[in-house]
């Protein structure tokens, strides 16, 4: 089984959809998210820069994201960074070539978002929580 942060991005993987919490000044802004790349170390999501979730990262980079599947749910909590770095985009659409229709790694608008400081929480209610940190 993989360990630590490829194991964090293998649960994303499998359970399809995530959702993504940020704030908008006083109000938590929820929504469903189903991207997730390793790369380089380091856990990437993406968003296209255009949205109002990126302003609201840009204004308050720290946010929570929740998968579940299987009886068992993920918990993410850090600060996304942004990495403008080609191919690292190109890794995306190359994972996800569903998105190759909306975006490019030239548009201007595709924005790769990495986590930091962050503590990932496997949980259930039949087991231990285990935390990762990356």
């Amino acid at each position: 089984m993989a360990e630590g942060i490829e194991r964090v991005c293998e649960f994303l993987d499998e359970a399809g959809t995530y959702y993504l919490a940020t704030a908008e000044g006083d109000q938590p802004r929820v929504r469903p998210f189903g991207t997730a790349l390793l790369r380089n170390g380091r856990l990437y999501i993406q968003t296209g820069k255009v949205k109002a979730v990126s302003k609201q990262i840009a204004a308050n980079p720290k946010v929570e994201i929740c998968a579940y599947k299987d009886g068992k749910w993920l918990r993410i909590a850090g600060e996304l960074a942004e990495d403008d770095d080609r191919a690292v985009k190109e890794a995306m659409l190359e994972k996800m070539p569903s998105l190759k229709g909306m975006y490019s790694p030239d548009d201007g608008n595709m924005q790769m978002l990495y986590f930091k400081n962050a503590e990932a929480v496997f949980s259930s209610f039949t087991a231990a929580p285990e935390t990762v940190r990356f």
